[in-house]
């Protein structure tokens, strides 16, 4: 981990000026986790970048942290990375781009002030980036674009541009420009500083890539890229220079245009670039909205908020960590703060600095950093903490599950193991637990926005707690909780399909339907009882 420095007179408003936090959205395999470490790498948090797809005796990214995460080449959690550069306090929250888990990189995106969206150059706009695109959108959030792999031959430039335009309806400036792609990528036209990069390969891509600076119209650019790409090169700024657009910062903060760069994560092309554009583009911690109104970030009070969950992240340790993004003010060690849904006060004795799976004890804290806490079962997502006048924070989204699965406990004799893994990762509000309202059953349900949910967690029993665990799924699409009196409940006329009854942690009774039409079926011949969605 980075130390960061902060002078002993702390100048608030200085602190907030120079942080960061954003987060990294994207399809899978678009290169997100790759771009990830290569702004690590080029931050200096990291000094040999990790592959994503490591062989046993190489290293693993450092983003994903957990087994399932490395041994499956995907991101499952949402890993929080801060790090110093030119200044500036970066805190870089790696979404998992996969949409079954796409409920944790909803979460996440209430806590950062701005967005790096990483496509692929030969797919362009893909599902998932369409969907984490809209949250962003909907939260106001501005967005910079990479677009990645310009080491493989891709969709034209200009395509992808008018592409990010017309589906994203998004405005798209190029602030660079690929010199190539696939084997003849060499790198990128920087349009504001008037500078072709050049970069070089490096051994395994493990290290910053040495690059060369030289103007447009100098002599040697021909005999550095060859003739026919400087050509090339020339004919499109000068067509950028007549018919593109200008990069209006204003219009960026208010998430009507990105800012486009082009580069490959991979071989580090393109990356330092857009580092230094980030920490210039990328807005500071902005006010908040709650029930007092926008909490200004530079005000005196202390206020935060908890966005996530995460059990387990330290073998050693074995403890649950709550992730608190920091609103407002000063936060330091020891300090009584107002937990506003307990209505009660409480010491914050051991708070962390998050470095993928690391940790270490921070002594304090300002508006834009993530701090860690030991969670001893007081804290779940959305809790709001202040040591001013108490206030609360818009809430934080949770998504309305859509598969079903009974889970299994193959290792009777662990029946306390069991039980405690599968409440801390409830806790983690990946899953919620369900069981079957008739009390003399006792089978568990799983219910999940992806199905990939339920592999995380029979990976995640076995590995954390030592049960070994199996689901079985089941055929409901959706659920509902059922409002009402006893007998207006007992009355009740179920679709003729047929449901399944249970009951949540809090005892509501909760249906499974088999599809969004039986549920409607049913609430339209039940007017006695309200049917209300798991969000």
């Amino acid at each position: 981990m980075q130390d960061f420095e902060c002078s002993p007179a702390v100048d608030l408003a200085g602190e907030v000026a120079r942080r960061r936090t954003f987060a990294i959205i994207s399809h899978p395999d678009a290169g997100k986790t790759t771009l990830t470490e290569k702004l690590l790498l080029y931050g200096g948090a990291i000094h040999l970048a990790g592959a994503v797809r490591a062989r046993k005796h190489r290293r693993r990214a450092t983003s994903d942290w957990m087994a399932l995460e490395q041994e499956r080449g995907i991101s499952i959690t949402t890993t929080a990375l801060p790090f110093e550069h030119a200044g500036h306090i970066l805190n870089l929250l790696d979404t998992p781009g996969h949409q079954d888990f796409s409920e944790d990189t909803y979460r996440t995106l209430t806590a950062v002030d701005s967005a790096v969206m990483v496509l692929d150059s030969a797919k362009g706009i893909e599902p998932q980036t369409l969907k984490l695109f809209e949250v962003c959108r909907s939260r106001r959030i501005p967005i910079l674009t990479f677009v990645n792999k310009l080491d493989h031959v891709g969709r034209e430039p200009l395509d992808l541009l008018d592409e990010i335009e017309r589906v994203l309806g998004l405005g798209a400036v190029p602030m660079n420009w690929p010199i190539g792609q696939g084997v003849d990528f060499q790198g990128v036209y920087d349009i504001a500083a008037r500078q072709v990069l050049r970069f070089q390969r490096t051994d395994r891509n493990e290290r910053r890539s040495p690059v060369v600076a030289l103007e447009l119209g100098d002599p040697r650019l021909a005999e550095e890229i060859g003739q026919g790409p400087a050509r090339a090169l020339r004919d499109d700024i000068a067509l950028l220079a007549t018919a593109g657009a200008r990069f209006d910062p204003d219009a960026f903060l208010a998430g009507k245009v990105s800012p486009v760069f082009f580069g490959s994560a991979l071989n580090n092309f393109g990356v330092e670039p857009f580092l230094a554009a980030l920490v210039d583009l990328a807005p500071r911690p902005t006010a908040r909205r709650s029930d007092r109104g926008p909490i200004d970030p530079a005000s005196d009070t202390f206020s935060g908020f908890v966005f996530k969950i995460q059990a387990n992240m330290d073998p050693q340790h074995r403890d649950c960590m709550a992730f608190v993004r920091v609103c407002s003010g000063r936060f330091h060690r020891d300090m009584v703060v107002h937990h506003q849904r307990l209505g009660r006060q409480m010491r914050l004795t051991r708070p962390h600095r998050l470095f993928a799976r690391e940790r270490e004890t921070v002594a304090e804290a300002f508006p834009g950093d993530v701090v860690g806490l030991v969670n001893p079962g007081l804290f779940a997502i959305g809790d709001t903490l202040s040591d001013g006048e108490p206030l609360r924070f818009d809430a934080v989204p949770r998504f309305e599950p859509e598969c079903f699965a009974v889970l299994h406990n193959r290792a009777v004799a662990k029946h306390k193991q069991f039980h405690r893994g599968l409440a801390q990762l409830e806790q983690e509000g990946a899953i919620q637990v369900l069981v079957a309202a008739d009390a003399a059953q006792r089978e568990l349900v799983l219910a999940a926005v992806g199905e990939l949910q339920f592999d995380v967690v029979v990976a995640r029993l076995a590995t954390e707690y030592g049960v070994q665990s199996s689901t079985e799924r089941l055929p409901f699409r959706t659920a509902r909780w059922v409002i009402g009196d006893a007998p207006a409940i007992a009355q009740v006329y179920w679709p003729y399909a047929g449901v399944l009854r249970l009951r949540d942690r809090d005892g509501r009774l909760v249906v499974l339907f088999h599809s969004e039409r039986d549920a409607d079926f049913c609430a339209e011949k039940n007017p006695d009882v309200e049917l209300q969605r798991l969000t």
